[in-house]
């Protein structure tokens, strides 16, 4: 695997001259923030030799660099789910594809189901914690100490000045922000109004099927991580209504425009 990584960094830097210094992964319906990007390339995922291919409606397949502001940035338009059949060495490769390519900090979002009764369709949650429900860890089999440790401690994985900062943003700019704990699970079900309840009693916000994974890696490697949950759905109507993908994409386009504008902001202070 590593070796396929240093292969896919080289063929990258042919292309690349610049360094990003931020990495940004775009969920289901997500993909808007890269009109805010000054794009200086795209390379789309099936050109990459060895990179996966995303094969999920809402995540277009492309690696697009450029600049937010003054920040050098690269974006995943589009990630790799364990219920596609990736496995977590797969998922997670992108995330060692930036490190290797500069990347200091690790931007990610993604559209969950609201567990907390308070949160509703639409919201945005910052992430400040999660729960990995996943049947495997990314960090799973041998471990090299020049990359990073053995038992990484998972106690503060999500960057409190990044959060604090964007609570600031989010004031200025009259954005409700919401806070919590994400589970992540491997899908493709929607959860069951029992699992809803199982979670919830677990701690848990809101949920998904992916971002557990990537965040593991990258704090495992050093970086920096902030990450925001679009709330597509509520766990308090599961058994009244039914959600489809399609209404995720929908719910989660609508609330963009707002996720983005907070992301913009912030990567533009770093």
């Amino acid at each position: 695997m590593q070796t396929k990584i240093e292969s896919i960094v080289e063929f990258i830097k042919l292309k690349v001259k610049t360094t990003p210094k931020v990495g940004v992964i775009l969920g289901s319906g997500l993909g808007a923030l890269v009109h805010n990007v000054e794009i200086e390339i795209e390379i789309p995922y099936n050109t990459i030799p060895g990179f996966p291919i995303s094969t999920v409606e809402g995540h277009a397949g492309k690696l697009i660099f450029g600049k937010i502001g003054n920040t050098q940035v690269v974006v995943m338009q589009g990630r790799f789910h364990y219920y596609e059949g990736y496995d977590m060495q797969t998922i997670v490769l992108p995330v060692k594809v930036m490190k290797q390519l500069g990347i200091e900090y690790l931007f990610v979002s993604n559209a969950s189901g609201g567990l907390n009764p308070l949160f509703r369709t639409g919201d945005l949650m910052v992430i400040i914690d999660h729960i990995n429900f996943f049947p495997e860890n990314p960090l799973r089999g041998p471990n090299d100490n020049n990359i990073g440790p053995r038992f990484p401690d998972m106690s503060k994985v999500y960057d409190k000045v990044l959060i604090d900062k964007a609570f600031d943003i989010a004031n200025e700019n009259g954005i409700k922000l919401q806070k919590g704990i994400y589970i992540g699970s491997s899908g493709p079900t929607l959860e069951t109004p029992a699992e809803y309840r199982m979670f919830r009693i677990l701690g848990a916000d809101a949920t998904g099927m992916s971002t557990v994974p990537e965040v593991i890696v990258a704090h495992y490697l050093g970086l920096k991580v902030f990450g925001i949950s679009v709330i597509t759905n509520e766990s308090e109507l599961a058994t009244e209504m039914i959600t489809t993908h399609e209404d995720v994409q929908i719910n989660a386009a609508s609330a963009e425009p707002r996720m983005t504008s907070v992301f913009v902001d912030l990567i533009k202070m770093l």
